[in-house]
């Protein structure tokens, strides 16, 4: 459900919404996604990016604070004002990396960046979530809306921070009705991004469950860089699931890209892919196998009527995506 503001209180925030001017704040901006995002924004509004990484190619028109979030240096960033919304592209996926790593980073350092929001007025804040929150699972329902339990952490446990920063958004969402804040839960993206789809999607010798070919969603990432802009869009507010160009079975995906599996025997996979993972001979880890076997599908209904999202890429050119240049 969507929190409806009072008449006066929705006439302030129009009033001061994320069109009144001022520069728009990216953390992760030196992600795939982020990058995209910059520079689509840069040529119409000023653009801050906060990444500890380096930005390699930046336009120069887009200021880069290379600091870590959780830092003080960040707060001064805000308190120069001139905000006019944050896009939260800064989330840890690497499993590599600790739980308590993760959970320093991804919650705490989320918790100050609403802080921030919250003390320093800025009136607008978008949140990437992802739809593989709510889990994969042979009980799902066909579609799952934006009101589904996240239950994606019992039998992922090390997403459970993740889980944690897209509640703590939603809380916010809540808690600050004067802030308009957007929480999107895209499907699986494909493109050039590091994630677990996408490497997936490029392994050169692709395994499966046997017995196994799930439908799945995809979404092109440009089409999620789209949805962000649609976000940012004054008056806009809400939780939204983001879904692609349709359905297909993962079977499709290897025929589109010219690649022939190897089925592998359910008991045996998580083995083989634990030992892929831990050799480093694959990015894969063997927590996503789920995906490999149930299905996770969203309702975008909800995206396509309030945000207007629809998208461009179709089912063939958003598979390829993940060889795709710049």
């Amino acid at each position: 459900m969507q929190p409806e503001p009072a008449d006066d209180e929705r006439a302030e925030q129009d009033g001061r919404g994320a069109s009144s001017g001022g520069a728009v704040v990216i953390t992760g901006i030196c992600g795939r996604m982020g990058q995209l995002l910059a520079r689509r924004l840069h040529r119409d509004m000023p653009v801050i990016g906060i990444d500890r990484r380096r930005f390699d190619g930046m336009p120069a028109d887009i200021v880069h604070h290379q600091i870590d979030v959780r830092r003080r240096k960040t707060q001064d960033i805000f308190r120069g004002g001139g905000i006019r919304a944050v896009v939260h592209l800064g989330v840890m996926h690497n499993l590599r990396e600790s739980d308590r790593t993760h959970h320093s980073w991804n919650v705490v350092g989320f918790q100050k960046l609403l802080e921030y929001v919250s003390l320093y007025n800025v009136p607008k804040l978008v949140v990437m979530s992802s739809a593989m929150l709510y889990g994969p699972s042979p009980d799902n329902p066909h579609f799952l809306n934006e009101d589904a339990p996240l239950l994606g952490a019992q039998e992922f446990h090390q997403i459970r921070d993740l889980i944690d920063v897209d509640m703590l958004a939603q809380s916010f969402f809540w808690r600050n009705p004067r802030v308009e804040t957007v929480l999107l839960r895209p499907c699986h993206i494909l493109g050039r991004v590091h994630n677990a789809s996408s490497n997936y999607a490029r392994m050169d010798r692709p395994i499966t469950v046997m017995g196994f070919d799930p439908m799945l969603q995809v979404i092109h990432e440009r089409d999620v860089v789209e949805a962000l802009m649609l976000a940012l869009q004054p008056g806009t507010r809400g939780i939204y699931n983001l879904r692609g160009p349709g359905e297909l079975p993962l079977s499709r995906i290897w025929r589109i890209l010219g690649k022939v599996p190897t089925p592998v025997p359910g008991p045996l996979i998580g083995t083989l892919l634990g030992s892929l993972w831990s050799s480093k001979f694959s990015n894969f880890p063997k927590e996503e196998l789920d995906h490999l076997r149930y299905i996770c599908l969203v309702d975008d209904r909800r995206a396509r009527r309030e945000l207007g999202f629809a998208p461009s890429y179709g089912i063939e050119e958003t598979v390829r995506a993940v060889y795709s240049e710049w």
